[in-house]
């Protein structure tokens, strides 16, 4: 099990990724060249399973062992009116996580996940972003610590998940910080809040940047600032999966945000994620543009738990099916490639 003892050792992790087995992605490589179809028919579906035989170091990667981790948190800046829910709610979907009742539940079964659901001292919220820092180095360890335990080696496949009622607003401030441009620009509408919400949320994202912006010297410290727990659990666990060779698949605006400061002192750091789908939210898309990641879907999701992370992963299932299903061309006795 993977586990940062200060911000140093989080700090070296990053700066040290490992690359994927390039060996396995040439055998891949190889096997799709004499598959039973014109070379490149299948498209994307041929990229993921080069992309999944890479990080899993085999020819025909597999998709047995497959987690859906999902984090949830409470923040103090809910209390600005920045949510169209209360942070009760929080806890109440976390229970609603466990007894099996959520989207997540239905969409993790249906692409073969098991749930792991990691609730994070939601009884205390983070600090109120917009006047003081969201965690201290002990609470923000904790949480990337929380998030690196969920990972283990052997999975096949990570999906990341989060609640946390009014993390839009922490996760558009750290885009903000990573990736520039006024907090307009990355604040949406999160869970329904009309006008003057969008306002709320747009002038705390300013208040949080003024008063943090010059101390986020690297991503420990980004995250600290202005994030949350279930965000920095989100960059713990990606972080920890790079180092156990998982491959990540990553959901809305939350979970991509909660990479982009990792991202910022490590571009590589997506270089074994997956992004699922490009959400309804609105800074989503210009967040994956800033991290170079192609959606794999675009269905105009916003629901967060991990739901569009296990939609994409059937479109993962289908392209290692089709790698390790399909015939070759001397298998079929088929003439020639096609």
């Amino acid at each position: 099990m993977i586990r940062f003892d200060d911000p140093a050792a989080f700090a070296a992790a990053l700066a040290d990724l490992p690359a994927p087995d390039e060996s396995a992605v040439a055998a891949a490589a190889a096997r799709q060249a004499v598959l039973t179809k014109p070379a490149g028919s299948l498209g994307r579906l041929e990229e993921i399973a080069l992309f999944m035989a890479g990080w899993q170091g085999r020819e025909k990667p597999r998709a047995e062992r497959i987690r859906a981790a999902i984090f949830a948190g409470n923040h103090g800046v809910a209390a600005r009116g920045v949510s169209a829910f209360p942070t009760e709610v929080t806890a109440q979907m976390v229970a609603n996580f466990r007894h099996g009742g959520a989207a997540i539940n239905a969409l993790a079964e249906a692409c073969g996940a098991e749930l792991t659901v990691v609730a994070l001292d939601l009884e205390r919220p983070t600090g109120d972003i917009c006047v003081e820092a969201a965690m201290n180095e002990a609470d923000c360890l904790a949480a990337i610590n929380a998030g690196a335990s969920a990972v283990e080696p052997g999975l096949d496949l990570l999906l990341l998940g989060e609640m946390g009622i009014a993390n839009s607003t922490p996760a558009a401030a750290l885009c903000a910080q990573v990736f520039g441009g006024a907090a307009a620009q990355w604040v949406g509408r999160g869970t329904g809040v009309d006008g003057d919400g969008l306002a709320r949320k747009a002038e705390a994202v300013a208040l949080a940047l003024a008063l943090h912006g010059t101390h986020c010297a690297d991503a420990f410290e980004t995250l600290r600032r202005l994030g949350g727990r279930e965000i920095a659990a989100l960059a713990g666990a990606v972080l920890a999966a790079r180092m156990l060779h998982v491959p990540v698949m990553l959901d809305g605006f939350i979970g991509c945000a909660a990479v982009a400061p990792l991202a910022k002192d490590s571009p590589a750091i997506v270089g074994h994620c997956l992004a699922a789908h490009m959400s309804a939210e609105a800074g989503h898309g210009s967040l994956l543009e800033a991290l170079r990641l192609e959606p794999l879907l675009r269905l105009g999701m916003r629901l967060g738990e991990g739901s569009g992370a296990a939609v994409a992963t059937q479109i993962v299932r289908s392209a290692l099916a089709a790698h390790a299903g399909m015939a070759t061309f001397a298998e079929a006795a088929v003439a020639g490639a096609l």
